[in-house]
Order: structure tokens, then sequence, then C-alpha cells
């Protein structure tokens, strides 16, 4: 007597759209593969006063703090107080500068 209502067409054509997506989702997700190694952001930057450091620095165009935070794996902070560094050894020069982003050159 009783039973599972017959689907309207409209219903039937929802759930294989929404059964093709849910196919499409999980080929994708194997295709990514492992998940990705997170690496750990240094809290000390370089030493400022390095040779070999002050020479590949002067390679870089421009500096920002991001630049060089993804350069040598630090932390942003740390790699403003770097920047500042190198400006206070006379390596680096600033460009232009507001509060919240600085621009360095290297110094010629």
């Amino acid at each position: 007597m009783g039973g599972k209502k017959k689907l309207g067409i409209k219903q039937m054509e929802k759930q294989q759209a929404d059964k093709a997506e849910d196919d499409k989702a999980k080929k994708k997700e194997e295709k990514k593969g492992p998940p990705q190694k997170k690496t750990t952001i240094g809290v000390l930057p370089p030493d400022a006063k390095d040779q070999k450091i002050v020479a590949e620095i002067k390679k870089m165009g421009v500096l920002t703090p991001y630049a060089v935070s993804t350069r040598y794996g630090i932390r942003i902070s740390a790699a403003k107080d770097f920047l500042e560094q190198l400006e206070a050894n006379g390596a680096v020069q600033l460009v232009s500068g507001s509060h919240n982003l600085k621009v360095y050159k290297p110094a010629a």
C-alpha cells in the first residue's frame, strides 16, 4: 500500500544534476593529491651585518617587508626590523613610506 511516491520529471533531473556535481567534486579532490607541507615561519631575521646577505639584498630591485619576509621565511614584523637595521648600516635607502608600508631600494 505504502511506498515511495514517484518523482516528477523535474525532480529526477535535479537529482541527477546534483549527483553529477558531487561526482565532479570528488574527482577534483582526488586529483589534488596529498596536502602540501606547511612551513614554519621564523621569528629571527638574518644578520644584517653579514656580507653575503647584504650582497643578496642589493641584487633585489625593490625591498618591501613582504618581499623580505617571503624570501627569508621570517615574519613581517621581523622583516621590518631587518630593513630598519639595513638602513641604519647604509645598505638600503628609504624610497617612500607611510605608517603602513615602507619601500626601500639598495644603496648605490
